[in-house]
């Protein structure tokens, strides 16, 4: 089984949703592409590890399913969902429709903080040096997509793109260490963020939809592991 860190359980809250928010971050944080294996979750240890009944991690289980974090399978036990390579780009080209419209409302609601915030995403990242920092380059690579949603102001659109988050970060990561990902990434996210700063909403929009279908080709191209 796969080390599976919990956060500690809030107080105020029920044991049912204490113990959603906590499997759900964790699962969020898993590498669920890193490895071949499927990643299976042991219940027993699930209840150890937050200190609850196994009553309150049933429920919170069933809702996680529900959402298609996870999934049961009869006399196999309880794994978490690793989507096909297909599954993958189909999702990565939604995004890059959601991900494009949310750079044009950035680019009409975004304030100069929210533009020095990108800037400072990566302008510790050094072109040459991006392999002995690959893991950290990858989660800046996450924040910046999420702070361009969330800085657009469109709830929906955070919504729907949060329910890809969990496959979204993972294959991110994995296709960091894949193909010279990195290094085209780095290069992309600057010409995005001249877009942006120069409040271009077209060009903004086109460069982080062809970023992100950029992506999607790149796993078509690198990713047969997910076959």
């Amino acid at each position: 089984m796969m080390s599976f860190s919990v956060a500690p359980l809030d107080q105020g809250m029920s044991f049912k949703a204490k113990a959603y928010q906590s499997l759900r971050q964790a699962i969020t944080q898993m590498d669920i592409y890193g490895g071949p294996s499927e990643i299976r979750l042991d219940e027993r240890q699930l209840c150890e590890a937050l200190g609850v009944s196994r009553t309150p991690v049933r429920e919170a289980m069933a809702l996680l399913e529900q959402e298609g974090f996870i999934r049961s399978m009869p006399r196999r036990g309880i794994f978490v969902v690793r989507k096909t390579k297909a599954e993958i780009i189909e999702m990565i080209t939604v995004c890059a429709a959601l991900e494009g419209m949310a750079a044009r409302l950035f680019v009409e609601r975004a304030d100069e903080r929210g533009m020095a915030d990108l800037h400072e995403t990566f302008d510790r990242f050094a072109e040459g040096e991006l392999a002995d920092h690959v893991l950290e380059y990858s989660d800046a690579n996450v924040a910046f997509h999420q702070s361009i949603i969330q800085a657009s102001g469109c709830t929906l659109i955070a919504d729907l793109t949060d329910r890809f988050f969990i496959h979204m970060r993972a294959i991110r990561r994995v296709t960091m260490r894949r193909g010279g990902r990195a290094e085209t990434s780095i290069v992309e996210h600057r010409d995005i963020i001249d877009a942006l700063t120069r409040r271009d909403a077209d060009l903004a929009e086109r460069r982080v939809r062809e970023h992100t279908l950029g992506l999607a080709r790149h796993v078509e191209q690198h990713c047969d592991f997910l076959d």
